[in-house]
């Protein structure tokens, strides 16, 4: 007979009874539960490390000086060389086909082509970016390179309207009224 779900028993010595704090002097653990007499680690919430925390020492994160920003509006692009383009099979060539070959992971967003390497075959080229010599080498071999728009949080970037902010174009269409 198989393994079926009542035969089933964990592995000896895996699975330990909690220990019962606070329940007697016979039970090697009661009056003050294993914790000895006051003090710092006698007080509750003294369990594990506190993140960062040196002993009293002043702490790493407070030693270092603070230096430079991160730029929120950082755009960061996943670079392919135009030499790997070879690579795939497709003649037409986009973030699926680069994904599709393993030259680009699935979670990487926005796509580069640069121009590392030589390109022999004429293939269309759909990324968000081009360095020039990726643009020229692609070119030289007789195929296209499109630039790709990048997605923004509006389909087609129009929701903020002529006035630059939400609902300032409806307000424009309204006719006036006195009073």
């Amino acid at each position: 007979m198989g393994t079926t779900l009542h035969t089933l028993t964990p592995e000896p010595g895996s699975n330990r009874n909690k220990k019962r704090l606070g329940r007697g002097i016979g039970s090697r653990t009661g009056k003050t539960s294993g914790k000895g007499v006051k003090g710092q680690k006698a007080r509750t919430g003294h369990h594990g490390a506190i993140l960062g925390f040196e002993g009293g020492q002043m702490p790493m994160q407070r030693r270092l000086p603070k230096r430079g920003f991160k730029n929120p509006f950082r755009v960061e692009y996943y670079p392919v060389n135009v030499g790997d383009l070879e690579r795939v099979q497709a003649e037409t060539v986009d973030r699926d086909a680069l994904v599709r070959a393993g030259l680009m992971p699935r979670k990487a967003p926005l796509l580069k082509i640069l121009g590392e390497g030589e390109i022999k075959r004429k293939l269309v080229v759909r990324a968000h970016a081009f360095s020039k010599s990726a643009q020229e080498k692609i070119a030289k071999a007789g195929g296209t390179a499109e630039v790709l728009q990048a997605k923004s949080g509006q389909p087609d970037g129009s929701a903020t309207g002529a006035g630059g902010s939400p609902g300032a174009s409806a307000k424009a269409d309204r006719p006036k009224t006195d009073g």
